[in-house]
């Protein structure tokens, strides 16, 4: 396998970036995950406008653009000579010693491409839906990055990680005031009274409203499209918990998964015994099974990605 990284394909036990990069120094960057399909990215020019915004608001570098991006891009994919793939575009703060060497500034970013096979996963997922719990900690709306796409992703994996410990597929993550945000990897939507719910993103606040700290995502913005086309009502806004319980349906997006349904929510529960192993205590969500609005979105996401990726769909 091939990496791309500034402008060139290495082998990737060649891959190298300095150790001095601000990406390993101090967790400055933004990636993201997107998506192949026939060949090409789902909707690419979201993905890489969204971190180019990030990479502005940040102050992380202004030297990027979308175009030849965009290109490498679907290079990377050609090079690798596949047709479905899971494509990671990586961007940090370059080498912080090449800064200090020379004196100037700013120093040019780190850009890298990884093509890897798509993350299979269980059928079950999708015909029977996951658990999900919740993440011990809260998303912070007043730190800077919150509801970026950046590197700092440790608390968040860990979250996954701990709910994979209880047989759950996602930790959901609540804001200071306990209202729910997003999954540790992914955008939520609950479908309550006939309406479909997903909390603010960045750039939905009103005029004078905190930043809400949910990331924009792009297969989050494809369902709330084909949503409204279908004659849904949606509602931008955060959801309390008993909300989320009391859910008709519930789902989650993201480039990889596109939406996985969530047919109970789980807390995770020790016993007395401190070397007991954690359970989690499961509340069904609806009907407990995966819900027509819920397998009908996924299916047009699934469809719409099919014909937008087409070789003779337009770029």
């Amino acid at each position: 396998m091939d990496v791309w990284i500034n402008g060139e394909f290495v082998s990737d036990g060649d891959a190298r970036v300095s150790v001095f990069d601000a990406g390993l120094q101090h967790g400055i960057g933004l990636f993201e995950t997107m998506a192949a399909r026939n060949g090409r990215c789902f909707r690419v020019g979201q993905h890489v406008e969204r971190l180019i915004e990030s990479a502005r608001l940040l102050r992380l570098t202004d030297r990027l653009h979308a175009e030849p991006i965009e290109t490498a891009v679907q290079h990377a994919i050609d090079h690798a000579g596949v047709q479905e793939a899971r494509v990671r575009l990586t961007v940090t703060g370059g080498d912080l010693n090449a800064l200090r060497s020379t004196g100037a500034g700013p120093q040019d970013p780190t850009l890298f491409i990884v093509t890897q096979p798509p993350t299979e996963y269980p059928e079950t997922f999708f015909s029977q839906g996951v658990a999900a719990t919740l993440a011990a900690g809260r998303l912070n709306p007043w730190q800077t990055g919150s509801g970026h796409k950046t590197l700092n992703y440790w608390p968040r994996i860990a979250a996954l990680q701990a709910a994979a410990t209880v047989g759950a597929g996602e930790a959901l993550w609540l804001t200071p005031d306990a209202h729910v945000a997003s999954g540790s990897v992914s955008n939520l939507f609950l479908m309550s009274d006939g309406c479909l719910v997903t909390p603010p993103a960045r750039g939905e606040q009103a005029r004078g409203e905190l930043i809400p700290p949910v990331l924009p995502g792009v297969t989050r913005a494809a369902v709330i499209e084909l949503a409204e086309a279908a004659g849904l009502q949606v509602q931008r806004r955060l959801p309390s918990l008993d909300d989320v319980m009391d859910a008709d349906e519930v789902f989650l997006t993201n480039s990889s998964w596109q939406v996985l349904p969530v047919t109970s929510l789980g807390l995770t529960v020790r016993g007395d015994d401190d070397d007991a192993e954690p359970e989690l205590r499961r509340h069904r969500i609806g009907e407990g099974e995966v819900g027509p609005t819920t397998a009908d979105l996924r299916a047009a996401v699934l469809e719409c990605m099919e014909q937008e990726t087409r070789q003779d769909a337009p770029a």
